[in-house]
């Protein structure tokens, strides 16, 4: 049930966020920037599990995975939809302009990225509570580092609330009705 409705209220909040933060960082924003400045240059510790090729790794063993256990649209959404989610943001970023260090910033790419990758290897995990929490402190903890250094604060909740959106999309096309499989999310998506 919360997968039908999430993405176009993700996607709707991601827009009106992203409306809201175009002329410039709010006071939670400068926070952030702040104690990034103080706790430099220890802050890219919180960075290393966005690294694009670690993520990548990630997708396509869970991708293989999901397709010897028969669950062939969801190996295929491994693939595509980390793409297609990138692709959205680098269409959007510029309808909201707004900049950070003379580069658009939001919504966060790094952020809709880790998140589009944490909610599909929870897809093949069978979404159990220990891989939620595991993957919910990783996107949090990144949101934190990204928030003090490359993106404001505001810029990765715009890629969180694009990625599960796109999550979202994913989980009720490659699910596919499926219910009472061990490891299918489907019977909680109802």
């Amino acid at each position: 049930m919360i997968a039908r409705w999430w993405p176009p209220i993700g996607f709707a909040g991601m827009a009106l966020l992203g409306w809201a933060v175009r002329t410039g960082p709010l006071p939670v924003d400068s926070w952030f920037q702040r104690l990034g400045g103080n706790l430099s240059p220890h802050v890219t510790h919180f960075l290393g599990i966005i690294v694009p090729v670690v993520l990548t790794g990630a997708l396509l063993v869970a991708a293989v995975v999901a397709a010897r256990r028969g669950r062939k649209r969801l190996a295929v959404a491994m693939v595509v939809s980390p793409l297609v989610a990138v692709a959205i943001v680098r269409l959007v970023k510029p309808i909201f302009g707004r900049e950070k260090g003379g580069a658009l910033a939001y919504p966060s790419g790094h952020t809709t990225f880790l998140v589009v990758a944490a909610g599909l290897l929870l897809l093949v995990a069978g979404a159990g509570l220990w891989a939620m929490v595991a993957a919910a402190g990783v996107v949090l903890l990144s949101m934190v580092g990204l928030a003090m250094t490359f993106h404001y604060f505001t810029d990765t909740v715009g890629g969180v609330l694009l990625g599960t959106s796109v999550v979202g999309v994913v989980a009720l096309w490659a699910c596919d009705g499926r219910s009472g499989e061990v490891g299918s999310p489907a019977a909680d998506l109802r």
